[in-house]
C-alpha cells in the first residue's frame, strides 16, 4: 500500500483526500497543526451568559474558568444530540466552539431559549486550530482525550497539516465525529461515548434531555455504542449494515481505507462479523473501559 485515500463523510457527502502513508505520516510522530475549517465559533456574552448555558448544555458552565475548555452538546428536550460542541471560558462570557454547517441553527436555536435572559449571541468569524502528538504554547488539551492533542481559536496561526490529518488521527484513535457520524435527533449522547470522553457532567443538575440521558446511565440502559472497526481495503458506505452472522450487529457511520466508526449492538459484538460479506472486527480503544454500558 502506497498511500491512505481518507473519506470522511459529512449529511451524505464524501470527501476524498489522499494522505501518504510512507515513509512518515503527517499525523503520526511529529507535533502537528491544522485548521478545522469545518468548525466555527458563536460568543455568547452578557450578565446572564453562564446561567443561560448552564440551565441548557450538558456540561457545567458555572465553573468554567476563563481560558479553560470543556466538551459538551445540547441535547433535544426527549435526550437525543443536536449539536455537539467545545465550550471556551471568557472574563465576560463563554465561545462556543461548533459544526460550521450548523452554526446558524444553533444561534438560532439558542435565541429561541434566550426568553428574558441578558445575553447576546453573536457568531464570529475566528477559525479553530488543532494540535497533536506535542500540545504548543497556546493551545488547550482537548478535554475528551489527552492523545487528542490540544485545540485553540485566534484569526490566524500557521499550519503543518491538513483537517483530513486530523481526522485520520481522531479516527485511528477510535474517536466519534459527532457531527459526521451521528443522525440528527436520533442519536443519544451517549451512544455517542460523551459518557467516557467528559461530554456530560451527571453531577450539574438540570440541562436540556438531562432525565432521559441521567436514567440510561444510572439504569445502564445502553444498548448501541459507537466503536472503531477494522478491516481490509476501502471503508463501507455510510448507514452499511454490520452483521454478527445473520443478525444485525451495527451501522457503519464515517471511515476511510481499513477503518471505520460504527454504532455497534453491544451484546453482539462477539462472534463472526461482517460487513456485505466482508470480515470486520472491533478494535476497544484504551479509553472504553470495556463493552458494558
Amino acid at each position: 500500500m502506497v498511500g491512505w485515500k481518507a473519506t470522511f463523510s459529512h449529511k451524505g457527502r464524501r470527501v476524498p483526500e489522499t494522505l501518504s502513508l510512507f515513509p512518515s505520516p503527517p499525523y503520526l510522530g511529529r507535533m502537528s497543526i491544522a485548521r478545522l475549517d469545518s468548525r466555527a465559533l458563536i460568543r455568547v456574552t452578557g450578565p446572564d451568559a453562564r446561567p443561560f448555558l448552564h440551565n441548557l448544555l450538558t456540561q457545567d458552565v458555572e465553573t468554567l474558568e476563563p481560558g479553560a475548555l470543556r466538551f459538551g452538546a445540547l441535547l433535544s428536550p426527549p435526550g437525543r444530540l443536536l449539536f455537539d460542541l467545545f465550550l471556551w471560558g471568557e472574563e465576560n462570557g463563554v465561545v462556543l466552539d461548533v459544526a460550521a454547517e450548523r452554526r446558524d441553527a444553533l444561534v438560532q436555536r439558542l435565541s429561541m431559549y434566550r426568553l428574558r435572559s441578558d445575553v447576546e449571541i453573536m457568531p464570529i468569524p475566528d477559525a479553530v486550530f488543532v494540535a497533536w502528538n506535542e500540545t504548543p504554547e497556546g493551545f488547550v488539551a482537548d478535554p475528551r482525550l489527552p492523545d487528542l492533542g490540544g485545540r485553540r481559536w485566534g484569526d490566524q496561526g500557521e499550519t503543518n497539516a491538513t483537517e483530513a490529518d486530523w481526522q485520520a488521527h481522531r479516527l485511528a484513535l477510535g474517536v466519534p465525529d459527532p457531527t459526521a457520524d451521528t443522525l440528527l435527533d436520533k442519536t443519544y449522547p451517549i451512544e455517542a461515548d460523551f459518557d467516557l470522553l467528559n461530554g456530560i457532567d451527571f453531577h450539574k443538575g438540570c440541562f436540556i434531555g438531562q432525565e432521559t440521558t441521567s436514567r440510561m446511565k444510572r439504569r445502564g440502559t445502553i444498548k448501541n455504542r459507537m466503536m472503531a472497526i477494522a478491516f481490509d481495503g476501502p471503508a463501507p458506505e455510510r448507514g452499511a449494515e454490520v452483521l454478527n452472522g445473520e443478525l444485525r450487529a451495527g451501522e457503519v457511520m464515517t471511515g476511510a481505507d481499513g477503518r471505520a466508526i460504527a454504532l455497534m449492538r453491544l451484546d453482539r459484538l462477539e462472534g463472526d462479523l461482517s460487513v456485505h460479506g466482508r470480515p470486520v472486527r472491533v478494535e476497544k480503544p484504551s479509553w472504553i473501559p470495556d463493552f458494558q454500558g
